[in-house]
């Protein structure tokens, strides 16, 4: 009987997949932190004998090549993706057998031009489920603009003809197995749902429920910006990643952490947004470490500049450097660990206020009040506080001297984008509040244009 192993990456809306008949196992799409993937094979007690890629990654680094690298076995990815390593090269039509698996190799172009899927059948040649990758994911597809707006309508059309061919060739019962859409911004739109099969896909699937052209101009008139850093998976996945080195590096004093600050370095605060708003090193930046961490970090992070990282502990700064790994920031500067008054070493510590959209509508009624919205462009088409000014949290940086000095509240989807952009702009000269709330309560307080 075959089993599907599901590893769970929340932090880039990602999940990789193992598969084993109980003797022999093949991997799916795998992250970069492969001592994940070692344990479940251990676990099994199951050799592996196939990593298979469904496409080159746009939005973290792949385990795949030191995984095959480590264990000896075959690396299969697209005949026609341009690579520097030797693999096993895959085209549509090939068929691999492992144990009493067998695995169909569909060339399913959309999400990248060589993009492949992976159906996995039994000894009879009955297929058992489908490793979809980035094309036909839970209730949507894959975005179609990662190699460029050039290509985009040309991808969107294939990427419909992907899906219709999956729906067209495989049993309804056939288990879909995505590695995008759980999160992730290679998803086209939100994806529905944590599982799901072709049958499922054909009633809710933009792809299987649209006209072509309704689904292209749909799909297109909905992208919007990702981030930054995918721009750099795919050259790092083209060459094969250096194995990954999770270990943390010396803990730095008070005395350093403000002199790495003062010189214009990242020093980032892990802690809760609440407890980075009580009370935090001045200059620091906080990114509280939850599921967006990695994704927000990667995005506004300028790739490069020496990073150093402040935590409760050392476990917590661990988690964060695994987060990091993922997506090829793997040269921490430094680590600080502990009460933050201690870190300060009697330097006066920076605060703002924490509020929600209750409070902000009673400040407006008191007084004039700048209010800056950190969210993304399609969500403030859906509309925003009254007055508010928009600027995308990925672009504050470069235009942060159009944020007033003074009073600032500071809002976005939920509070965590909001808190980013808190601790960028807070500085002697302006007074953040800090809107930790939901923003579905702007409705509710009457504050929406």
């Amino acid at each position: 009987m075959i089993q599907i192993e599901t590893i769970e990456t929340t932090g880039l809306g990602d999940r990789s997949y193992l598969a084993t008949d109980g003797d022999v196992a093949v991997v799916v799409d795998p992250q970069r932190d492969i001592d994940r993937v070692l344990t479940l094979l251990d676990k099994h007690d199951v050799r592996l004998t196939h990593v298979l890629e469904t496409h080159i990654h746009n939005d973290y680094i792949t385990g795949g090549f030191e995984l095959a690298k480590r264990l000896g076995a075959e690396y299969a990815v697209s005949a026609d993706d341009e690579v520097s390593f030797d693999r096993l090269s895959v085209r549509d039509g090939d068929v691999l057998t492992t144990g009493s698996m067998r695995v169909r190799v569909m060339h399913t172009p959309g999400h990248t031009y060589h993009h492949l899927s992976y159906v996995l059948e039994d000894a009879d040649g009955q297929a058992q489920a489908v490793f979809t990758g980035g094309s036909m994911l839970y209730g949507t597809t894959g975005r179609t603009d990662l190699l460029g707006q050039e290509h985009a309508t040309e991808l969107t059309h294939k990427q419909f003809s992907s899906v219709r061919r999956l729906a067209a060739e495989l049993p309804p019962e056939t288990r879909v197995y995505p590695t995008h859409g759980f999160g992730s911004f290679c998803s086209a739109t939100p994806a529905t749902g944590k599982d799901s099969t072709i049958g499922d896909e054909t009633k809710t699937n933009p792809a299987l429920t649209m006209e072509e052209q309704e689904y292209v101009d749909t799909l297109l008139a909905g992208l919007d910006a990702y981030p930054a850093y995918y721009a750099r998976m795919s050259p790092v996945n083209r060459q094969g990643p250096e194995p990954v080195d999770l270990s943390l590096p010396e803990e730095v004093d008070p005395a350093e952490l403000r002199r790495r600050i003062e010189a214009g370095e990242w020093v980032v605060d892990l802690r809760d947004r609440t407890a980075f708003a009580t009370g935090h090193l001045a200059g620091s930046l906080g990114f509280e470490l939850s599921t967006p961490f990695v994704t927000y970090l990667g995005w506004l992070y300028r790739w490069g500049t020496p990073l150093t990282l402040i935590g409760e502990s050392l476990d917590q700064i661990a988690e964060a450097k695994r987060e990091l790994v993922r997506i090829g920031i793997d040269s921490l500067a430094g680590v600080a660990a502990g009460d933050i008054s201690a870190l300060a070493d009697g330097t006066e510590l920076r605060s703002y206020p924490v509020s929600d959209f209750a409070g902000l509508a009673k400040a407006k009624a008191e007084r004039e009040v700048q209010v800056l919205d950190a969210r993304r462009n399609d969500e403030r088409s859906q509309g925003g506080v009254t007055g508010s000014l928009h600027i995308p949290l990925h672009d504050l940086a470069d235009r942060i001297d159009e944020v007033p000095e003074g009073e600032v509240w500071v809002y976005c989807g939920s509070g965590y984008r909001a808190s980013i952009a808190a601790s960028v702009l807070d500085r002697p000269g302006r007074q953040v509040v800090l809107i930790n709330d939901a923003y579905d309560s702007a409705k509710e307080a009457g504050l929406e244009d």
